[in-house]
């Protein structure tokens, strides 16, 4: 493979790695406690998640394109689904991981703000129910939130396995 479109992958692979796994951190080490302590609005959660969502959906994208060039050009890359080192071990973890984060993300985006836009519209009629409608869903998000960092731990973990090989 041609050095310099490594290259390029590898430097645009690692550029989205911190936007999406710096936006988790962000989120879910910054704003998440911000958030419960109340010295963050939930308008203001919402509105940084809506902000985020364009990086995310962008990262996502180019980590897949990337990492299939990545994968392509590694020496350890014997084919599609070829267990047979440590190495192929840990990337396939690693990308049941993304897998999630992505069904995660996606989630997220169809479900739960979809139903945070309909408790707010709600808001205007019956105040008491949305609150406690919005408060399940914002438990709902955080626990996700968590999730999705346990699995982003996850996929720097098994991307350091691979490397170590």
């Amino acid at each position: 493979m041609n050095f310099w479109i490594l290259a390029l992958s590898y430097w645009v692979h690692l550029l989205a790695t911190v936007v999406w796994l710096g936006g988790l951190a962000l989120m879910g080490l910054v704003a998440v406690p911000a958030l419960s302590k109340g010295t963050l609005a939930q308008n203001q959660w919402l509105a940084l998640q809506r902000r985020f969502t364009p990086w995310v959906n962008a990262s996502l994208v180019l980590l897949l394109v990337t990492g299939f060039v990545q994968m392509a050009g590694d020496e350890n890359y014997t084919g599609f689904l070829q267990l047979d080192s440590t190495w192929a071990w840990a990337i396939l973890v690693k990308h049941v991981a993304v897998g999630l984060m992505i069904v995660i993300a996606i989630f997220i985006q169809v479900r739960v703000y979809p139903a945070m836009d309909r408790a707010a519209l709600l808001g205007a009629q019956r105040p008491a129910l949305a609150e406690a409608e919005q408060a399940t869903l914002m438990r709902r998000e955080v626990q996700l939130l968590r999730l999705n960092m346990v699995c982003a731990a996850a996929v720097l973990l098994f991307t350091a396995i691979a490397t170590a090989v």
